[in-house]
């Protein structure tokens, strides 16, 4: 039986997902959050974003990742890079490719950026007792 767009996309994020520390915030969690504003929030998040792109062939979830991380460090959504740095971790990015993705971005999105999520790095990898040099 074919999985539809919403249970693949529900299939993806618990993947990404780390659940055993409750300081650290999950896709749902945004979900949840704006359901009162934005009901079609979780369609747009589970099916699309999910079921739909995080979905396709030709890139891994580490390159997909890593992508999502540069376009937020460039964009400034530290929230959103908090929450994808996460992913990352939890998907099997190491640390270095963390770092090493970020410290890229400086000659592209510039230092204020780089800075900012830096800290952002700091306070992940701090939350989850990761080092770089692991």
């Amino acid at each position: 039986m074919e999985k539809t767009r919403y249970q693949q996309g529900v299939d993806i994020i618990k993947e990404y997902t780390l659940t055993d520390n409750e300081e650290i915030g999950t896709h749902m969690d945004i979900v949840a959050t704006f359901k009162d504003l934005a009901p079609d929030l979780e369609s747009y998040i589970v099916e699309f974003a999910f079921g739909d792109i995080y979905s396709r062939e030709g890139l891994t979830k580490q390159q997909q990742t890593m992508v999502t991380i540069s376009s937020l460090v460039t964009l400034g959504t530290e929230p959103q890079l908090e929450l994808h740095i996460n992913t990352g971790l939890t998907i099997g990015l190491t640390p270095k490719e963390i770092v090493g993705t970020i410290v890229h971005l400086i000659p592209y999105t510039g230092f204020p950026r780089v800075l900012n999520a830096l800290k952002i790095v700091k306070k992940v990898f701090a939350q989850r007792d990761v080092k770089v040099n692991e």
